[in-house]
């Protein structure tokens, strides 16, 4: 086997490959990428036995042939190698890549040991925006829990509703919703996928206008061009959210975006990341006054002028929780929708996103 390809986009492709290998397997052959000539291209596949993923890449092919290589080393290799051209030739047992006047030898594993790509039949598909996904997905999949002790809570929820598709995630103190519009959405479409890996897919290169979400009984696929992703579905029953959600409420307070973060982060740097801040919100001022108390440094306040409809209301909510949803609102202004000061309290992105961030009151 023996091919040419340039530096860049041999870079790029290592890159997602590499998404689907796991940084620490117990089988040696995972920790690599399976490399194969097609043609004019090469095929490049990762696996950690939970995911795959399959990508193409323009080559100059001298001869044919495939190897599984040491991702991680080569990956480095490559990146370390200046703006050329880099040869990789490579016979059973060793590989040798070289660029202008650097090489390397690597010890290569036995091509036929590496885990067949999974041939997922599928039974329902939908196509939609790549770029609106991506942005809904980056909004949605990082309040996903990191506790792999409740698994449901570990993915996003991914469903179709009558003019779109859905992206919800929650780690059961907050929840993020991402309704992103399309014409002639799936009926039925629904699966709870990895939140870790619904990020990995939204961070490639926007090059593509769709992305086509395939499903099977215990798959999901996302097809980009001539990237596949493939992971195994979460299992277990996501939380009703919707008991959570409604459009009644006693206060509706409605902020500059910008200067609500900035207030945020400001009096922020009086509390411990799990310290509340109070917003005391007063109708009649029209004002919401900022304020958080910390028995080791001090206090900080703010206030902020805003648009309130109804009552007064006094909410404690997470700080670091408010900076991460204020970061996702899309829009110039953001409504936080309130009822009691113990029930969430929801910020709302400004029409016609439709972006809501819902966050379960602190008691003070």
């Amino acid at each position: 086997m023996k091919f040419s390809i340039n530096k860049t986009e041999f870079l790029n492709a290592l890159g997602i490959a590499g998404k689907g290998i796991a940084s620490r397997s117990t089988i040696p052959i995972l920790s690599g990428v399976y490399i194969k000539t097609l043609g004019t291209s090469l095929e490049l596949k990762g696996t950690d036995s939970e995911r795959a993923i399959r990508c193409t890449v323009s080559a100059l092919i001298d001869e044919d042939g495939e190897c599984v290589v040491p991702e991680r080393l080569l990956y480095d290799i490559v990146k370390s190698f200046p703006d050329a051209a880099i040869t990789m030739e490579v016979d059973e047992t060793q590989a040798l890549i070289s660029c202008d006047k650097t090489s390397f030898t690597l010890k290569v594993f036995d091509p036929a040991d590496f885990p067949a790509f999974p041939d997922i039949d599928v039974n329902t598909k939908a196509s939609i925006s790549f770029k609106a996904f991506s942005q809904a997905v980056k909004r949605v999949a990082k309040v996903a829990s990191k506790d792999q002790g409740r698994p449901a809570l570990t993915g996003v929820l991914i469903t179709t509703i009558p003019d779109g598709m859905r992206l919800v995630a929650t780690d059961s103190y907050r929840l993020a919703m991402d309704d992103i519009p399309c014409e002639n959405p799936t009926e039925g479409f629904e699966a709870l996928v990895s939140g870790s890996f619904m990020q990995e897919v939204a961070s490639l290169p926007e090059k593509e206008e769709s992305i086509e979400i395939c499903l099977s009984s215990n798959h999901v696929v996302f097809t980009y061009g001539s990237i596949v992703f493939i992971n195994r579905r979460i299992e277990a029953r996501f939380p009703n959210y919707q008991q959570l959600l409604t459009d009644s409420y006693t206060t509706r307070t409605e902020f500059e975006t910008a200067g609500i973060l900035a207030a945020v982060r400001r009096v922020g740097l009086m509390s411990s990341l799990s310290a509340p801040i109070k917003f005391d919100i007063e109708s009649s001022t029209a004002t919401a006054l900022l304020s958080t108390v910390s028995q080791d440094m001090g206090s900080a306040e703010e206030s902020l002028s805003c648009d309130v409809e109804g009552e007064n209301i006094e909410i404690a909510l997470n700080h670091q929780y408010v900076v991460d949803g204020l970061s996702s609102i899309p829009t110039d202004k953001v409504f936080l929708e309130t009822r009691t000061s113990m029930m969430p309290g929801i910020f709302r992105a400004q029409d016609p996103e439709r972006f809501l961030y819902l966050l379960m009151p602190v008691r003070i």
